[in-house]
């Protein structure tokens, strides 16, 4: 059984803390310094012994002890707080970390009280090579904060008196909620924070909303800077903006009320989604739209609208009016706008103004009388889509792909169609040999390399009958670039494939023979088989495959 890397142990981590309300450095930190007991799974442990009603076989695995350990980490704080610990004794708010104080009675030991049956016996340990540990891991996971902690508690205080006002019940605030309750009253699921709301297993969402902003008010008066409370808040930041770590939530803090309406536009593009199927060419249909492109557009009038989708406005002016000319206009905007909104899912990035010309479109388009009325309706848009099966109309409509422009006659840096075969009628595409964009070649060599190792790995793929899967294509060089074939990624001419039910040596052997380029198979990757463009006739067999991956 293979050991968990550092990150799958940073995972367990970063889980035990969120479910218990402790810092997570500090499992880090045990880990380094315990280094006991040995355990069933090869890993070594977090100092974590049996008691109570813990058994040897509870805490015989690294995920027991994370799990274990954050519990009983936090059976201490309960402990010390009975005693009359302040939170300032606990937590150092300048520092961002448990205090010194703290930190010296968790290499003290802790053997939980019978009273707490989910904790355990921590050992003791060094005090100095502990706090040593639990500061280089919090280090590496507050680097990018240039502004740690400072007034962290008055910010929260602060923001807690806005919540009820930006509650729109969606499912991610209410989640930022209910976990806000969970570690403030020390539980480890959200089944027992809402139990602890006197509410019942199931409650509907208006009950639950209702009992979660009641609990609210309860946070400013009775915070006292205990470090559970202040993970409490942190987590609630982080769900309710859709943070990906602790520390993001903290640097997110300053902006936390600031409106975004971001959370609008997975709505947005559905209902842009959903207009060309409903289009009649009614006046004010029509009118919906041409105001929304307009303001995308950023142009002042309605005729200037009209101007860039190709329309003389004077046709609907002149005296006396020809109506086959107007008809005409008609047909020429309705097919202009259409295209325009079927264009707006690809072309739309998330832009005020681009917003903007959505939310007024619409407005006009469902006959609302305010913005306000619009922003509410796409809300529900929007809660209906989170909960709605796949099968039915509330639920997001499938993205519409692209109408591929047709190809050059010469492919250039400039004019690369990132869905497009490389080849005319070819298999492989430019997403496959730039990694989906990732890596897109910046000149024209390296542009017609990648062709030419397309319509050769096209004959292979002709010859087998079968897809090869692009493993590996065009990766543009670095100082770290490895020796030998490596150098042939960066210049476009070399692949990487794998082709379901054969191996690599089935390759190798199958295209030795014809194959006039660079050819090889790795014995550490044995479904993998190397192609490359050059002149020359080379072949190799290594199972050193990482230095050319």
């Amino acid at each position: 059984m293979g050991l968990l890397s550092p990150d799958q142990r940073n995972l367990l981590y970063l889980q035990a803390a969120a479910r218990s309300g402790i810092h997570k450095s500090i499992l880090a930190a045990l880990y380094q310094v315990q280094k006991k007991p040995s355990l069933t799974d090869g890993e070594t442990g977090l100092g974590i012994s049996p008691a109570n009603r813990i058994t040897l076989a509870q805490v015989d695995t690294f995920a027991a002890q994370v799990h274990y350990a954050a519990n009983t980490i936090r059976s201490l704080t309960n402990s010390l707080t009975v005693e009359g610990w302040k939170g300032t004794e606990l937590w150092s708010s300048e520092q961002g970390r448990y205090t010194d104080k703290f930190v010296q009675a968790i290499a003290a030991g802790h053997t939980a009280p019978s009273s707490d049956p989910t904790a355990a016996l921590l050992e003791s340990s060094n005090y100095q090579s502990l706090l040593q540990a639990y500061i280089s891991d919090l280090s590496t996971d507050v680097q990018a904060l240039k502004q740690p902690h400072a007034d962290i508690d008055q910010t929260f205080l602060a923001l807690i008196g806005q919540l009820p006002s930006q509650y729109l019940s969606l499912p991610h605030q209410r989640e930022a909620l209910l976990e806000l309750v969970r570690l403030w009253r020390k539980l480890d699921t959200q089944a027992a924070a809402i139990a602890s709301l006197n509410l019942s297993s199931t409650p509907d969402e208006r009950a639950l909303d209702a009992a979660l902003l009641q609990f609210l008010p309860l946070i400013g008066p009775n915070y006292s800077g205990y470090p559970h409370q202040r993970e409490a808040l942190l987590r609630l930041v982080q769900l309710w903006q859709q943070l990906d770590s602790r520390e993001a939530a903290i640097a997110a803090l300053p902006t936390f009320m600031a409106p975004d309406q971001s959370l609008l536009d997975p709505a947005l593009i559905a209902l842009v989604q959903h207009i060309p199927a409903s289009y009649a060419g009614k006046g004010e249909q029509r009118n919906a739209i041409v105001e929304g492109f307009r303001l995308w557009q950023q142009v002042d009038t309605r005729s200037e609208a009209l101007m860039v989708l190709g329309v003389n406005p004077d046709i609907f002016t002149r005296t006396p009016p020809d109506q086959a000319e107007i008809t005409n206009a008609a047909i020429q905007i309705d097919r202009a706008l259409l295209d325009f909104i079927r264009d707006v899912p690809v072309l739309y990035q998330g832009t005020a103004p681009q917003r903007d010309a959505l939310l007024h479109l619409t407005q006009l388009w469902r006959s609302l009388d305010t913005p306000e009325q619009a922003i509410q309706s796409l809300l529900n848009d929007l809660k209906r889509m989170q909960t709605a099966r796949r099968d039915t109309p509330e639920s997001p409509p499938r993205p519409v792909a692209q109408t591929l422009p047709f190809p050059p006659d010469r492919w250039t840096p400039d004019n690369l169609q990132i869905y497009a075969p490389i080849i005319p009628h070819g298999s492989f595409t430019w997403a496959e040999a730039t990694r989906g964009g990732m890596h897109l070649p910046t000149n024209q060599a390296t542009v017609d390399a990648i062709v030419q190792i397309a319509q050769r790995a096209q004959s292979v793929r002709d010859r087998l009958g079968r897809p090869p899967s692009i493993v590996r294509w065009y990766t543009p060089s670095s100082p770290e670039a490895a020796p030998l074939s490596s150098h042939r990624y960066s210049l476009g001419d070399a692949i990487v494939i794998y082709c379901e039910g054969l191996t690599g040596n089935q390759l190798y052997w199958f295209l030795d023979p014809w194959w006039t380029g660079g050819l090889g198979c790795y014995t550490d990757f044995p479904y993998l088989c190397y192609l490359d463009a050059r002149c020359d006739r080379v072949r190799w067999r290594q199972p050193s495959g990482i230095r050319t991956l």
